[in-house]
This record gives C-alpha cells, sequence and structure tokens, in this order.
C-alpha cells in the first residue's frame, strides 16, 4: 500500500447508534470508510471505530450475535486501531455496573455510574482536562470543549491509560489511548473544529503506525 494511501476504517454496526455523523467527520477527514454489520467487514482495516449509544448488555449482544465481538479483538491482535466513542468507550473495558455486563476487556477496569453529579444523564459541553499529554492531543487548547451524552464512565485499573478527565460532579474519565487504542466518552464528531483535530490525530497516528 502506498504511504499516501487513504487510511482504510471499519465502522462497526451493531444496531447501536447513528453512524452517519462518525462516517461523515471521517470521510472529510480524507478517510475511506465503510460500514461493518459482520466480522468480514473488519478484514484489512487500519482503524476500527465502535461508536453507539445505549446500555453495555444490549450492545455486546449484538456485537456477539453479528460475530463482531470476537472479531474486533482479533483484529487488534493482527495490527488494527481501535477507536471507541461513547459506549464503544466502555466497552473496551471488562465490565458496568449498569447491567452487569460482560465486555470486550481489551483494557482492564470497570464502568460505573457517574457520582456527585448535578444532573444525569450528564449532556451538552464540557471541558477536557488533560492529565498527560498524548499525541491525540496534538494542536488542542488547554480544557478543550467536548460535547457528551451519558451518565456512566470507566475507571481504568491502570491510571497509566487516562488521558483526560472531566468535571460533572466528581471527575470522570473522558479519554483514554493505549498502544492503537483510544476511547472518547465524548462525540468527537459533535464536537466542533476541536473534535475534528482529535480524530484527525487518530487517523495521522494510524498512517504513520501503518508506514513503519
Amino acid at each position: 500500500m502506498r504511504p499516501d494511501a487513504p487510511v482504510r476504517v471499519a465502522i462497526a454496526d451493531y444496531g447501536a447508534g447513528n453512524l452517519v455523523s462518525i462516517r461523515n467527520a471521517l470521510v472529510r477527514l480524507g478517510a475511506e470508510v465503510r460500514v461493518a454489520t459482520e466480522a468480514d467487514g473488519l478484514r484489512d482495516a487500519d482503524l476500527i471505530v465502535v461508536p453507539g449509544v445505549g446500555a453495555s448488555a444490549p450492545a455486546m449482544a449484538r456485537l456477539r450475535r453479528r460475530g463482531l465481538a470476537e472479531a474486533i479483538p482479533e483484529a487488534l491482535r493482527t495490527g488494527a486501531w481501535y477507536l471507541g466513542v461513547c459506549l464503544g468507550m466502555q466497552l473496551l473495558f471488562d465490565r458496568s455496573e449498569e447491567d452487569g455486563a460482560r465486555m470486550l476487556g481489551i483494557l482492564s477496569g470497570e464502568v460505573r455510574r457517574l457520582t456527585g453529579a448535578p444532573r444525569l444523564p450528564h449532556i451538552g459541553w464540557n471541558q477536557l482536562e488533560a492529565v498527560r499529554p498524548d499525541p491525540v492531543l496534538a494542536g488542542l487548547p488547554d480544557h478543550a470543549p467536548a460535547y457528551f451524552v451519558h451518565s456512566y464512565a470507566p475507571i481504568p485499573e491502570d491510571p497509566a491509560v487516562i488521558v483526560t478527565r472531566t468535571v460533572h460532579g466528581d471527575p470522570f474519565t473522558s479519554l483514554v489511548a493505549s498502544g492503537r487504542i483510544v476511547g472518547c466518552q465524548f462525540h468527537p464528531e459533535r464536537s466542533g473544529a476541536d473534535g475534528l483535530r482529535i480524530l484527525g490525530n487518530v487517523l495521522g497516528l494510524v498512517a504513520a503506525d501503518r508506514g513503519r
């Protein structure tokens, strides 16, 4: 593959959300995007995007029915990147207290209900407070705003994966990165220019990794 070829993105469609916004954002950034409804759709993808809204247990049931729960970790083992958005970030972890769901277990930790929140669900704009530098944040201002819609967030077992936290009541993890894995509790595709920059940074990291 040519080094300047578009990053091949497969968006996992398991019936857990509108994919139009994230697809349009990635296409706008120059990616070659396809929607995958079964395991074969992930083949040869450089980046797998797992979006989603709703509860963890039904989402995992749909992923399993479509063969994606097994295909996603296998694709990561063979070099693909993962970008999880909202529920797609939560599914990276071991389990959720929301409904007792056993999830993908790619990162260790538990998803828990936000504590101390003035209201739930947490809907609207809030700030990303960097915990550590990471290339995913390249070019973003301090305390960049992002758009959230959720009531739960992950508590990673390894705090080294946390890139940003956000305050809504008690602080919660809003962005993680570990190797080829990135998770955003917010919706970058709905977060204006800063959200697009995050998506562009992810695509740039995937392209650079592919060129090694």
